[in-house]
Order: structure tokens, then C-alpha cells, then sequence
């Protein structure tokens, strides 16, 4: 694979580019295990798990946060 600079991928439109955002993302995902958490990074997590645990109807479905994002910043 060749060289590709920041400049060449500037020429790409939007939507190309979202796309290769979308890709390297996707790519990203395949190895989880390649990303190290920070403790703090850990020590949240695990405080929010907890927080979870000990009030499950804190949480809201996905479908509904994602609407209140959507009115939110339309």
C-alpha cells in the first residue's frame, strides 16, 4: 500500500471521508483487545457498572437516547 498524506484525503468529499472514518472505526473494532485502558479509564467503568448494578431503571433504551440526541441536535 502506498503513501497517502492528509492532503490527498482533504480532496476526498464528506461523505468519502465519513466513510473512511466509518472503515478505520470498523477495523478498530475487530481487535478490542489491541486498546489498553488507562486505570482511571477502568476504575470509571467499573464505578459506572456499579452505579448500574445498584439502579438498573437509571439506564434508558438506546432508541430513546438516541431520539433525544436527534431533537437535541437536529
Amino acid at each position: 500500500m502506498g503513501t497517502i498524506s492528509v492532503s490527498d484525503l482533504l480532496h476526498l468529499s464528506v461523505a468519502e471521508r465519513l466513510q473512511l472514518v466509518e472503515d478505520l472505526w470498523d477495523s478498530i473494532a475487530t481487535q478490542p483487545e489491541a486498546l489498553e485502558l488507562t486505570e482511571a479509564q477502568k476504575e470509571e467503568l467499573d464505578r459506572r457498572l456499579a452505579e448500574h448494578r445498584a439502579d438498573p431503571s437509571s439506564a434508558i433504551p438506546w432508541d430513546e437516547f438516541r431520539a433525544e440526541l436527534r431533537e437535541r441536535f437536529p
